[in-house]
């Protein structure tokens, strides 16, 4: 692969991520060109081999396909399973099964990454927020290009070196996290979806009787485990019966 290749990869690998904020936010970039299939059309042009591009992001497409990411919970990252796993299987002439084996290691790098600019890029939130209540609004509004730089480092650098120095060096990368590490962003990332669930349910109900489905729904999935379609057929009969109750009562 030359610099040039390893260095487009890299910037659409960038544009690409979770917290990347050029293509229309989450629309263009997280949601778009940061998904294997269309990352694997991507790469593909870039490499000059479309076809296995888009069949290599295709099966990885297929692993991730039910893949969602509620309130800040992400099981596992999809940018570096693609724009590392799809670019390595190619220059390799691996199969698609070898690009789908190696994104599973890859995308739970790409978790650390996440927790790592979540954790760090929480600074510059209360770095906003002071500026904001001092009235000083030309530097609040740059704080979020400031908070780019240490996602564009998580992204770029990692997602460079390794389609330029090839596999060795993704072995190499992986190996490196601590143990310690990998066991503080296990509880990060159990501490973060509670936060991001609890602001959900903070600006959704709208009267704390409301979260008495919330807690029935938890019941119903991780005690009784339900399966998600009954549980979603018993939520829409209930929003049902509390629509009609409601009704009545301003009759």
């Amino acid at each position: 692969m030359t610099l040039l290749q390893a260095l487009l990869i890299a910037i659409f690998g960038y544009l690409g991520s979770i917290y990347g904020c050029f293509l229309f936010g989450t629309i263009g970039g997280w949601n778009m060109i940061g998904r294997p299939i269309v990352a694997g059309l991507v790469i593909g042009l870039i490499l000059g081999d479309v076809k296995t591009g888009i069949l290599i992001g295709a099966a990885i497409q297929a692993l991730y396909v039910g893949l969602v990411t509620p309130g800040m919970s992400v099981p596992g990252d999809v940018n570096f399973a693609s724009y590392i796993g799809i670019p390595l299987a190619m220059v390799s002439g691996s199969s698609p099964e070898y690009a789908v084996a190696i994104s599973v290691p890859l995308s739970l790098l790409g978790v650390v990454a996440i927790y790592s600019v979540a954790t760090f890029n929480a600074f510059f939130v209360h770095k906003q927020d002071k500026f904001i209540s001092e009235g000083k609004i030309a530097q609040a509004t740059r704080i979020p290009i400031y908070a780019q730089i240490s996602q564009f480092l998580m992204r770029f650098v990692p997602i460079f070196l390794a389609c330029y120095f090839g596999s060795g060096f993704v072995t190499e990368m992986v190996n490196m996290i601590p143990e310690w590490m990998g066991n503080f962003f296990q509880v990060l990332g159990g501490i973060l979806p509670a936060v991001g669930f609890g602001l959900l349910i903070k600006f959704t109900l709208k009267q704390k009787r409301e979260l008495l489905y919330v807690f029935t729904g938890f019941i119903c999935i991780a005690v009784l485990k339900m399966p998600i379609v009954a549980v979603t057929i018993v939520g829409i009969f209930v929003a049902y019966l509390d629509y009609m109750i409601l009704a009545g009562k301003k009759e």
